[in-house]
């Protein structure tokens, strides 16, 4: 008998497209990525000058950019199953942009509102509600399991790691895997 392993890393990718698709037309399209851009900056009230809101507004972008670029496709839009094979690509790929760092640095500093450069179960929640309109309670849970030395605060290095899970590990109890709840 065969047992299939189960791919925990598409199924991430899906929840994220699914969350992405601001208007559940089964694709996603530049408008998508400067929505969630814009969630950000509207989220933590930033000027749209302010260095925090360029960053992720400039990240959206190339990110979307390289999204198309390892979809293949002719359009401008992806269908869920060209995002995942997309990201899958574009993750491993940093020779433009490295997602899960540079994407990660970008969003801890829009995250951590207070600046002391880690950041508190309300600063999560915030993040999670707000921005990715997650109301599950074990994506909210998550805090916990990405604070993993305990302190009651997420380090900007947990938090790049939880990325690299979320794009990288098919471990379903990895923290990066519970961002949209357990997988």
């Amino acid at each position: 008998m065969t047992t299939t392993v189960q791919d925990i890393v598409s199924t991430k990718l899906e929840r994220t497209f699914d969350a992405l698709d601001a208007d559940k037309d089964g694709y996603l399209d530049w408008s998508d990525y400067e929505k969630l851009g814009n969630r950000y900056i509207q989220a933590y009230r930033l000027d749209k000058n302010d260095r925090r809101a360029r960053a992720i507004q400039t990240f959206c972008q190339i990110y979307w950019l390289e999204l198309l670029r390892h979809a293949g496709v002719d359009g401008d839009r992806l269908s869920k199953e060209q995002y995942v094979t997309a990201n899958r690509l574009a993750v491993i790929d940093t020779s433009r942009l490295n997602v899960t760092e540079g994407g990660g640095h970008a969003i801890f500093d829009v995250i951590d509102v207070d600046q002391d450069n880690e950041i508190s179960r309300a600063e999560f929640e915030r993040f999670l509600r707000e921005v990715w309109r997650s109301e599950a309670p074990d994506a909210v849970e998550a805090f916990t399991k990405l604070d993993t030395d305990g302190d009651g605060a997420i380090s900007r290095q947990e938090f790049i790691r939880a990325v690299r899970e979320h794009f990288l590990s098919n471990d379903p109890d990895a923290p990066g895997s519970l961002f949209f709840g357990q997988v």
